[in-house]
């Protein structure tokens, strides 16, 4: 199913790059490829300052800013991209005829911007290859841990079940557990969505709330990612798994979340445009607000918090004015559908 081949792990953002490490540790071969040639040298060199600084990497990385090269001897690609680039590099790939006999895992988690298409619809529609060669990986998952090889465990999705357990076998490290789970709809919107939690998360932190919101918040953000999962046709038990509560804890509290970060400033009173600027790699959860909201009102599915993110981030609402709107809705049980 999987041949003896690299890894082709394609991005050198910090996942990317942790994944890598991890295929490496695992004495796997493989290689890194980067947009940027001066990112290559500095990864040649045994550092990458920018994403994952204070990790010391090894020569087994091998990275290249050719393409072809990162795919010569592949038997395995790794998409580790922004979700945004998703497209344009299952398009290169497209182009590259032996890159399509080989099975490509998507570790980025978002939705298409505009369309709300999962990674997987992406990268089918894209690359025009069978689907059943095509998975995700997702779950809690914070780059800057798994470089430094703290236990973590992931779920993967996607392909048939000979794909997964191949998969399972290849990624999997003994500080990185990897689970399956064939609800690929579940695992995807899961992943996205707890980004928009995660801003949220962050506002609560920037108007120095307390950790009862935080309970409240996460608690009610995961039913309201279970009901646009369930109207999506995912199974309601995947929102309680790894892909779901595990990433909704890990991303919503971490030091490491860049969505949490970027919210934290929004609710301390920075503009978008500021906390954005803030940063240095990408907070996928920006964009899904939008869109997740977009989604939410096609399929009939309430999402007031992600709503009310949406609200802050492009609707001129004030941090303070959407947690009074969420506070003031009117009662309900709380497993009202």
């Amino acid at each position: 199913m999987i041949g003896e081949g690299r890894t082709a792990v394609l991005g050198a953002g910090s996942w990317g790059t942790a994944l890598a490490l991890t295929a490496a540790q695992s004495r796997h071969r493989v290689r890194l490829w980067a947009r940027r040639r001066d990112l290559v040298e500095e990864i040649k060199g045994g550092a990458s300052s920018r994403y994952l600084p204070g990790v010391p990497l090894g020569s087994e990385l091998c990275p290249t800013a050719d393409l072809d090269l990162a795919l010569g001897d592949a038997a395995l690609v790794v998409l580790a991209v922004p979700s945004g680039v998703v497209a344009e590099v299952c398009a290169a790939l497209r182009a590259r005829p032996r890159a399509l006999a080989l099975p490509v895992v998507c570790a980025a988690k978002g939705l298409e911007p505009g369309t709300g298409r999962r990674m997987s619809q992406v990268m089918a529609e894209v690359l025009r290859t069978a689907t059943e060669r095509h998975a995700v990986l997702v779950g809690p998952s914070h780059a800057e841990e798994v470089a430094r090889r703290i236990p973590t465990a992931v779920v993967l999705g996607g392909g048939d079940a000979q794909l997964r357990a191949a998969l399972q076998e290849r990624l999997a490290a003994p500080f990185f557990r990897v689970y399956t789970n064939d609800d690929l709809v579940g695992l995807e919107l899961a992943a996205a969505v707890k980004n928009v939690l995660a801003i949220a998360a962050g506002i609560c932190d920037g108007l120095g709330l307390g950790d009862n919101t935080k309970g409240a918040l996460l608690t009610r953000g995961v039913a309201e990612i279970a009901r646009l999962g369930v109207a999506s046709g995912a199974r309601r038990e995947t929102f309680f798994g790894l892909a779901g509560i595990g990433d909704v804890i890990t991303t919503c509290l971490s030091r490491h979340s860049r969505n949490r970060r970027l919210g934290e400033r929004i609710g301390a009173g920075a503009t978008l445009c500021e906390a954005l600027a803030a940063m240095t790699q990408v907070a996928e959860g920006v964009e899904t607000a939008r869109t997740v909201s977009m989604l939410a009102r096609a399929a009939g599915v309430s999402m007031p918090i992600c709503d009310q993110v949406a609200a802050v981030l492009f609707g001129g609402q004030s941090p303070g004015a959407a947690i009074e709107e969420l506070m003031g809705r009117a009662l309900r049980s709380e497993h009202e559908s």
